[in-house]
């Protein structure tokens, strides 16, 4: 006999409880912003927007909205939720005072925000360094991609525009480090551009990488073990130029729209130049090969530009297009890396396709909206979002093992933040009793004592 919805227990709810903490798992994050130093290099970073006599401190306001955000707020009135639980998250600012600040980093433009991306950018180096092997660097390179993300608008906001996909907004562009198949990802670019932005504008490109190569430690700066990915938006004279001068310590991998001098390339390539695709286990992909293209295909795209071309049997049903060749159907990618068999750059190419799984985590971290009017104001959200979303990136890392570090927003809070707990002061110290039956109480402490193991930032 199945259950029926009467099997649920009755129970009566009433006000008047105590010493109960709710969110209690997100103590997790705020120990991973006191132990990284994010918590101080933003008191210091925001110094000079900070009156005098004044109560609250900037960077612990942006903080505490960024906290929200990781904990599922979309709007800047959700840091009442931190609000309501000080002996987790101390005294938090009112709705005015942090709708104050939002609009003072705003009209101080720029310069709030490169003093906020440097103080990420430091604490990211410090991030890494503490992560060791499981950093996004162990291997000696680190890869950044690229990518736009539509946010639709359901209000007139300024800067919000008809997007191609026939809807009305914005289209930001996003840069994030890949964490790889161990781990997640972080931002390192948030470029706020209208709905009406293109995929392929060179100069968004440009900038975006701009702003990513800055958050990386300087010693990627050198002998190639920075790459760049991008989708075909990328694939721009301009953008592929901005790269190819960085040549000697960048390395990219492009994709490339598929024309008609790259169609005629393709059928002139002779079938014993075809290698079999790989998958991620090396194991080889039935159905789907690769060739590097002979000669300047075309003119006047940097030089030591490889053009490396992928041709598939289609899936069943699939509709193929006018530059597809003999029922084969054709991607193409441009990069500057020697040294490695094409059927594995083609895999690393693919690969870039974890930067959806990326932009799918920053909208469910406040991306799916902008809830501010200005542009200016929603930059300085951007900016929060991509806080946010650093806390996520950075806890799993420093913290979590296993299948853990791989979980998403959605499957972090529902299974580790959303946990209450009760709040018990002896010795004057201050403790969080989780339920001894919530199935992740284990994972909770484990991690909050990894965090609490790592040495004192300073």
């Amino acid at each position: 006999m199945s259950n029926r919805i009467g099997s649920y227990p009755r129970v009566r709810i009433s006000g008047g409880g105590s010493g109960m903490v709710s969110q209690a798992g997100g103590a997790l994050l705020v120990e991973t912003a006191r132990r990284t130093g994010l918590a101080d290099a933003l008191s210091q970073a925001l110094t000079p927007w900070r009156k005098p006599r004044a109560v609250h401190d900037p960077g612990k306001i942006l903080l505490d909205v960024a906290l929200a955000v990781a904990l599922g707020g979309d709007c800047l009135a959700d840091v009442a939720m931190l609000r309501a639980e000080p002996g987790v998250f101390g005294p938090v600012a009112s709705d005015p005072t942090v709708s104050r600040l939002i609009d003072t980093l705003a009209a101080a433009g720029p310069r709030a925000l490169t003093a906020v991306r440097r103080a990420r950018a430091d604490v990211r180096e410090r991030v890494w360094q503490l992560a060791g092997q499981t950093a996004p660097d162990a291997d000696g390179q680190v890869i950044v991609d690229i990518d736009g993300v539509l946010v639709i608008a359901h209000s007139d906001k300024e800067a919000a525009a008809a997007t191609w996909k026939k809807t009305y907004g914005h289209h930001p562009l996003m840069a994030f480090v890949d964490h790889g198949p161990a781990g997640a990802g972080e931002p390192v670019a948030g470029l706020l551009r209208p709905g009406n932005a293109g995929s392929n504008t060179a100069a968004d490109h440009i900038e975006a990488g701009r702003l990513a190569l800055a958050q990386l430690p300087k010693k990627y700066r050198r002998g190639r073990r920075t790459l760049v990915r991008t989708d075909s938006g990328g694939g721009t004279h301009a953008f592929v130029n901005w790269l190819a001068a960085r040549g000697r310590w960048l390395s990219y991998s492009v994709g490339m729209t598929i024309t008609d001098a790259i169609h005629q390339a393709v059928l002139l390539v002779p079938a014993s130049a075809w290698t079999p695709a790989v998958e991620p286990g090396g194991q080889v992909r039935d159905g789907a090969w690769v060739a590097e293209l002979a000669g300047d295909v075309l003119g006047g795209w940097p030089k030591g530009m490889r053009l490396i071309v992928r041709k598939e049997r289609p899936h069943p049903g699939a509709q193929l297009r006018f530059t597809d060749a003999d029922g084969m159907r054709l991607t193409c990618f441009a990069t500057n890396s020697t040294g490695t068999p094409i059927a594995q750059l083609e895999l690393r190419h693919r690969r870039r396709a974890r930067a959806e799984d990326r932009i799918r985590a920053a909208r469910d971290t406040g991306l799916r909206n902008l809830p501010l009017h200005d542009a200016a104001q929603n930059r300085v959200w951007l900016e929060i979002v991509q806080l946010a979303l650093d806390l996520l990136a950075w806890m799993p890392m420093l913290a979590l093992i296993g299948d853990a570090r791989r979980w998403e927003p959605k499957r972090l809070r529902l299974r580790l933040f959303s946990a209450a707990a009760q709040l018990v002061t002896t010795g004057r110290r201050r403790y969080l009793r989780l339920a001894h039956h919530w199935p992740w109480t284990d994972v909770i402490t484990a991690a909050f004592e990894r965090l609490q193991a790592l040495p004192n930032p300073g």
